[in-house]
């Protein structure tokens, strides 16, 4: 993986820059995230909130009570309301995986909240499975 990675909305008024190698690489497969996405799951990179850096517009926030019962706050475009990235939580901001320019790296190693995942998602050998929200 080349840095600095760059992504941004389906439009382009969002722009970023991600500096550091992301923390973790995941899937949810909430009812939420599967009814947002239009698909099976989410995927995101979760990384340290200063190696992420804004570098062109400027998304609104939506707030949504997910299965978790934790108040999630993610930013999305304004004009094309593509999902960009979420609010920091402990310092960590999880960026949609989708919206980077180059998703060839991209490879999940963790899955959350499997206990709604659609039944012809096969998970990788290996990975991380959590039937809910991790506790970290």
């Amino acid at each position: 993986m080349k840095l600095p990675q760059t992504g941004g909305c389906q439009c382009g008024k969002i722009r970023y820059e991600i500096t550091e190698v992301p923390q973790l690489v995941y899937t949810c497969h909430c009812t939420d995230c599967q009814r947002i996405t239009s698909s099976a799951f989410s995927l995101g990179v979760a990384l340290p909130a200063t190696a992420f850096r804004l570098t062109a517009g400027q998304p609104r926030d939506l707030q949504r009570m997910p299965d978790s019962g934790r108040l999630n706050t993610r930013f999305v475009c304004p004009d094309c309301a593509s999902w960009v990235n979420t609010l920091p939580r402990g310092g960590v901001i999880r960026v949609r995986a989708g919206t980077l320019d180059d998703t060839s790296w991209v490879r999940p190693t963790r899955h959350i909240w499997t206990r709604s995942k659609q039944p012809w998602v096969n998970l990788g050998e290996g990975d991380e499975i959590f039937e809910g929200q991790p506790s970290e």
